[in-house]
Formats: C-alpha cells, sequence, structure tokens
C-alpha cells in the first residue's frame, strides 16, 4: 500500500482527471432544517452521482491513474457496497475488466448493480480474512491491480474533489461535516476545506453502534470495530493507517449519534426534501439536530454520501 499522504495539488489533478466521468453534483438547502438548527445547511447531494454515491470519484481517479498495461491486467476490489459498484463502473468506462470478490450475504440489488456495470463477481465468506485471501488469490492469478475502498492516496484525493466542489459553489461556509467509516471521505473532505480555508472547521460524524473512530482519536491508535449493526451500514469500517494520519492532523472533533436519530433524520430528509438518502447521510445532521455540533448563526456543508437504499427494507 501506498503510505503518501495526499496533498490538495493531488484533490486538483483528480479533479480533472474525472471530469469527464462524474457528475458535478448539486448542493440543495433547506428552509425546514435551517429553522430546527437555527444555521445554514447546504446539502451537498452525491446521492445524485453515478452509481448512487461519491465512492464513484475516488474510484474513478484510482482507475484513471492506472498505466493502460496495468488496467490491461485487471482491476480487483473486495467490498459488499458502493465501493463495488463503483469500480465496475469506472473500470468499464475505461475499457478494463473488473473483479468484485463480493461476500455470499451481499444484498441482491447490490450485486445485480455490479454485474450491470459489466464486473465479474467472486463470492466468498462474509469475513474480512476471506474477503482479502479472495482478493490476493485473483491477483496472484491475473496480475489484477488492488483498488482499496478508502486506504489508498488516489481514492482519497478523488473522495476530496465533492468538498472542492461544494467550497467553489459556497466559499463562504463555516463548517463542513461528513459521516466517517473508513475515512476516505473525511479525509478528502479535510484536506480540501483546510487548504482552502484554513479557518474552517472540519466535523466527522458517525454512529454510537460503530465508535471506532471517535475511540481511535481519542486512544491515539486505530480501534477495531467492535459490532456491525449500525443501520448506516457505509459506516461499519475501521480507519484505515493513511486515514487515520489524515484525520489526526485535520479533523477538528469526531461526534457520535444514536440509531434512533439517524432513523428520524434519513425519514425526515426523505420527507422535507424530497431526496432519497441512505442512512449514512442522515448522520451528520442528526449530529446537528442532536447539539453535537452547534451550527447557529453558521454556515454549514455536509456531504450527503448516496442514496442507495434496499426499498424493501426501509428502517422505519
Amino acid at each position: 500500500m501506498n503510505e503518501r499522504l495526499p496533498q490538495y495539488a493531488d484533490v486538483e489533478m483528480a479533479a480533472r482527471r474525472i471530469a469527464p466521468f462524474i457528475h458535478k453534483t448539486p448542493v440543495l438547502t433547506s428552509a425546514t432544517f435551517n429553522r430546527i438548527t437555527g444555521g445554514e445547511l447546504f446539502f451537498k447531494c452525491e446521492n445524485f452521482q453515478k452509481v448512487g454515491a461519491f465512492k464513484f470519484r475516488g474510484a474513478c481517479n484510482a482507475i484513471s491513474r492506472l498505466s493502460s498495461a496495468d488496467g490491461k491486467k485487471g482491476i480487483v476490489t473486495h467490498s459488499s457496497g458502493n465501493h463495488a459498484q463503483a469500480v465496475a463502473l469506472a473500470a468499464n468506462l475505461h475499457g478494463y475488466k473488473a473483479v468484485i470478490v463480493m461476500p455470499e450475504n451481499a444484498p441482491k440489488v447490490k450485486v445485480n448493480a455490479v454485474r450491470g456495470y459489466g464486473a465479474d463477481i467472486v463470492f466468498c465468506e462474509p469475513t474480512i480474512d476471506a474477503r482479502e485471501e479472495t482478493a490476493q488469490a485473483v491477483i496472484a492469478k491475473t496480475g489484477a491491480t488492488f483498488i482499496h475502498p478508502y486506504n489508498h492516496p488516489d481514492v482519497i484525493a478523488g473522495q476530496g474533489t465533492s468538498a472542492m466542489e461544494l467550497l467553489h459553489d459556497h466559499p463562504d461556509l463555516d463548517m463542513i461535516i461528513a459521516p466517517v467509516g473508513g475515512g476516505g471521505l473525511i479525509s478528502g473532505t479535510a484536506i480540501t476545506a483546510k487548504f482552502t480555508k484554513p479557518e474552517m472547521k472540519v466535523f466527522a460524524a458517525e454512529p454510537e453502534l460503530a465508535d471506532d473512530a471517535y475511540r481511535s482519536i481519542h486512544s491515539g491508535k486505530i480501534e477495531p470495530v467492535l459490532r456491525t449493526d449500525t443501520v448506516a451500514d457505509g459506516l461499519r469500517t475501521s480507519l484505515g493507517s493513511l486515514t487515520f494520519r489524515i484525520i489526526q492532523k485535520h479533523v477538528d472533533d469526531i461526534v457520535t449519534v444514536p440509531e434512533t436519530s439517524i432513523i428520524r433524520d434519513m425519514r425526515a430528509v426523505w420527507e422535507r426534501m424530497k431526496i432519497l438518502i441512505e442512512p449514512s447521510c442522515a448522520v451528520p445532521l442528526s449530529a446537528i439536530i442532536d447539539g453535537k455540533i452547534d451550527v447557529k448563526g453558521k454556515k454549514a456543508g455536509i456531504i450527503l454520501t448516496g442514496g442507495n437504499v434496499d426499498l424493501d427494507h426501509l428502517p422505519w
């Protein structure tokens, strides 16, 4: 793994590299949430990104940087979520073959989406060890390039382009808030925000049931995920070595919220803003509404991470 910490220059280059492939997503506001919170909230809608999530930015940047010779050997990753779809589509758009290692219990809707983007799927036991071993077997056989979901400098730089767009549209923000799982998005966001406006506050939010990033910042070392039953399925991952270092350096604070708040605010966004978001998106908004982050009289950007929801199993 390349342990080089990405810089803002990498985000700028990523933005130029992926521009032909991505959607420039809109920023929405809500009078209702402004009234409830006492601040001005600006929602960066990555639920409208290709594959329905910000993950496409990072995957597209990493794959765009490969040499043609490496790309033709194929791309491999392990994921049951948005990164799987992101790698599958990004590889397809570049004319490369992707192999996605997915657990046997992966949601059928996501399996079908990955296949729809033209990738091959190799199923494995639903454990981290099985995922990694299966991916390594594919690499040993084909020479394919592994694209890590978050602990990769090109992935982090790609994710930072979302905040770059947001700050281009709204340069007067006082703070940016994003959820944290593996840390790729909050890392890219923090690098971008602190370079663009050093006094800007950057906050990360995560579920109480997946509070490994919160514990890691307070203990000074990467703490493991202790349970995986949060409704915010995109935030069940522990930090990587790169993302942990960036968060330590650039993120002002990490706060946690309960499941009841996540479900409440996910539903509220559906009802009030008429947009479809997945549970992970609601976590930063919950942190504000629950009083964990004070936005009164301030302008706050929130990155809505994605909109891939199993409509047959909504949390309410």
